[in-house]
């Protein structure tokens, strides 16, 4: 069983761990039901749109790296408050982030808040930040928000965990590939034990 809250607990077997990558899983997912996604936006819609049709999970789970100038490396951050970084139509009279005629506001809000977790905002996008300056998010990484979206739409309870691995500065692919491995043993510690 997993205890997101005093109000939300769910079966391991119905829940759907969602990871962009193989290496931020590592070996403690193994024996769960587990999606490795892709890079990306497109991936993670593609994949997770798939994954649900084929074996609809009770509670998605999104657990990856992230980068963020609010919060420390080594940090394990919940997420409850989505936009994407990269859309950009303010050009045609939309705001900032604003997906157009859509209806969906330029921050989606959705998704569980894991009790003792600090809690950010995730910006999504299709490029790996080395220059975060944006005050409206205050993590990025590359598939939340499209997890989000799909879960939101497919009213299917969803938690959002990000494990700091860089600042999201110029030092930002150096910190990532030596903390993406990490990752997986600090969600093994807040989900199971």
């Amino acid at each position: 069983m997993i205890k997101i809250n005093d109000d939300h607990q769910f079966d391991i077997s119905e829940t759907l761990f969602v990871f962009a990558l193989d290496s931020e899983a590592g070996k403690v997912f193994n024996d769960k039901n587990k999606l490795i996604t892709g890079i990306g936006k497109v991936n993670a819609a593609m994949e997770l749109t798939k994954e649900i049709h084929r074996n609809r999970p009770k509670l998605i789970v999104n657990l990856g790296s992230a980068g963020s100038k609010n919060f420390h490396k080594g940090e394990v951050v919940c997420c409850t408050k989505f936009i994407q970084r990269d859309m950009d139509v303010r050009g045609l009279g939309f705001s900032l982030y604003e997906t157009p005629l859509s209806g969906i506001p330029p921050v989606l809000e959705y998704g569980l808040q894991k009790d003792d977790l600090p809690e950010g905002i995730c910006g999504s996008g299709d490029s790996f930040e080395m220059n975060h300056s944006e005050t409206a998010y205050t993590i990025v990484d590359m598939e939340a928000y499209p997890l989000a979206l799909i879960a939101m739409k497919e009213n299917i309870p969803f938690l959002c965990l990000k494990y700091i691995s860089d600042d999201a500065g110029s030092e930002a692919a150096d910190d990532w590939t030596v903390q993406v491995h990490l990752a997986s043993e600090a969600f093994n510690k807040i989900l199971f034990s």
